[in-house]
């Protein structure tokens, strides 16, 4: 899908400018935002790629106004109300308790998985579908249509297009595909060229 989050390549949004002291949070209810987000995500009523398709379709008007946790909590928001999460009912999968936050965050939630082996060998040349799905995605869409050489396999991980909406992880190969910048910036670009990690579904021969 073209959602607001899917910037690259796009114009009139400024530089970006990170803060000079890297912080975290800039106020108590960003870091309230971050923790129940986490635990509910830990609960287990959506997945990871369901929770990002929540903030990708956030009108564009939230999107870029609300800031960092305030696109999260309005797509706490949305996850909580579709799951129908009220009184206690249903009963979540997991709590995650403040003693074993930090347990839980240092172990993260891997997505590598067993699944088939990779069709493209390195040096392929390869095409992105030019889809706009209506649905999730991880192919951005500054690179759909275009044509990369395959410079790396990252073993098979959860598909998120399917994991998103229910229809189960199916593991598919992951690749970084190298595409030269001027094929997706033009000749004035001052870059030489992108790596974008892209599933093999996406994925034709050129």
């Amino acid at each position: 899908m073209k959602g607001p989050a899917d910037l690259g390549g796009a114009h009139g949004f400024g530089p970006v400018r990170p803060d000079a002291d890297n912080e975290k949070f800039h106020a108590p209810w960003e870091r309230q935002a971050f923790a129940v987000t986490v635990a509910m995500g830990a609960a287990g009523f959506w997945t990871l790629d369901g929770s990002r398709f929540a903030r990708e379709t956030l009108p564009h008007t939230q999107y870029y106004t609300l800031g960092y946790y305030g696109i999260w909590l309005a797509a706490l928001e949305r996850l909580i109300a579709d799951a129908g999460i009220y009184d206690g009912q249903p009963e979540p999968k997991r709590v995650l308790t403040k003693d074993d936050v930090r347990t839980a965050m240092a172990k993260g939630g891997p997505t590598d998985r067993d699944g088939p082996p990779p069709r493209f060998p390195i040096g392929a040349r390869v095409r992105v579908d030019p889809q706009n799905p209506p649905t999730h995605t991880r192919a951005p869409a500054y690179v759909r249509g275009a044509v990369g050489t395959i410079v790396r396999h990252h073993g098979a991980h959860v598909f998120p297009d399917t994991n998103a909406h229910g229809g189960g992880e199916n593991p598919a190969p992951l690749y970084t595909v190298r595409f030269a910048a001027a094929d997706l910036w033009g000749p004035h670009t001052t870059a030489a060229a992108v790596h974008a990690d892209l599933f093999e579904p996406y994925l034709s021969a050129a």
